[in-house]
């Protein structure tokens, strides 16, 4: 009799043991569960405290339409802080930029090149001074006002979700004809032809089916649908082959050939054709004049030249 008890034990305590493997797998699960719900509350008490942006709409706004007509731009003073508890990143910057002007942005990384354009959408709030355009303080402008008549190009293309029309056109505002023709300059007519359902074609998530240069290609096609005076071009073609690097440029002087352009680059060449340059050093501006002038300065902007192997 002792030796069937035993022999029935053994079943029992394996059963025991893989019930306590089970209850040991929930609650490690569980645990695990409980932990992301709480990151989950504590991001949504992070965002309760973020501070919230300067107005929307702004009900006497001293902007009258069409604002911006001209596109001139002044930096008084300017100094922008990314942080309230940190130094500022771009201080005393002075300078003004002329209506359809084409201004080249160089300098190295960190010396406040994409803090400017930060700054002029007021995505930095100023620190200290004042950035107008068209004699108008862009703090007495709604946020709407403001970044829906200036256009910007990002290093990274940006798509969404949806048909291609609507990649585009997202409110709706222009004709087939018209992008079909925004297609045609930024030479993607034939490409988007190709695609099944054409402009009703459904764009994977951020663009996915699409290489960066044709994506970065469709951003200037929205680009140019919005006919903004003022266009930011913040390291747009960094990531893109010198062959599509052309093609954005030729489009850029056919439709934006009247409107003011910032072309912040650390290619050296992109900035070769502007008008005038702004050499961007901690922060600050530490030399300003067309190309040919800052390569006689043999400067800093020579200096980068050189690195860059034009000189």
């Amino acid at each position: 009799m002792q030796t069937c008890g035993v022999v029935l034990l053994k079943p029992i305590r394996g059963v025991f043991s893989h019930q306590v493997t089970q209850t040991l797998q929930w609650a490690v699960r569980s645990w695990t569960d409980l932990e992301s719900s709480i990151v989950s509350v504590e991001r949504m008490q992070d965002y309760t405290r973020t501070p919230k942006e300067a107005p929307w709409t702004l009900p006497t706004c001293e902007t009258q339409p069409p604002w911006p007509c001209g596109g001139q731009i002044e930096f008084r003073d300017l100094g922008l802080r990314h942080r309230p508890e940190l130094p500022l990143a771009v201080r005393d910057v002075s300078f003004k930029i002329h209506a359809g002007e084409k201004v080249g942005i160089v300098g190295r990384t960190g010396a406040g090149k994409s803090t400017l354009a930060g700054g002029l959408l007021r995505l930095l709030e100023a620190a200290e001074g004042e950035v107008w355009i068209d004699g108008v303080p862009i703090s007495h402008v709604g946020l709407h006002t403001l970044r829906s008549r200036i256009t910007i190009i990002l290093q990274d293309p940006i798509l969404f979700p949806g048909s291609l029309r609507r990649n585009l056109d997202m409110l709706q505002e222009h004709t087939d004809e018209a992008i079909w023709q925004a297609l045609e300059t930024v030479q993607l007519r034939a490409l988007v032809a190709s695609l099944p359902g054409q402009l009703q074609y459904e764009c994977a998530d951020q663009g996915d089916d699409l290489s960066l240069g044709q994506k970065q290609l469709l951003c200037l096609a929205r680009a140019l649908l919005r006919k903004t005076q003022i266009l930011i071009l913040d390291e747009a073609t960094a990531a893109v082959d010198p062959g599509t690097e052309l093609q954005m440029q030729a489009a850029l002087e056919s439709w934006f050939a009247h409107c003011t352009v910032l072309l912040i680059a650390h290619r050296l060449r992109s900035v070769m054709d502007c008008a005038r340059v702004l050499v961007m050093d901690k922060g600050q501006v530490a030399e300003s004049g067309s190309p040919a002038q800052l390569l006689a300065r043999k400067g800093l902007f020579y200096r980068l030249a050189q690195e860059s192997g034009l000189v």
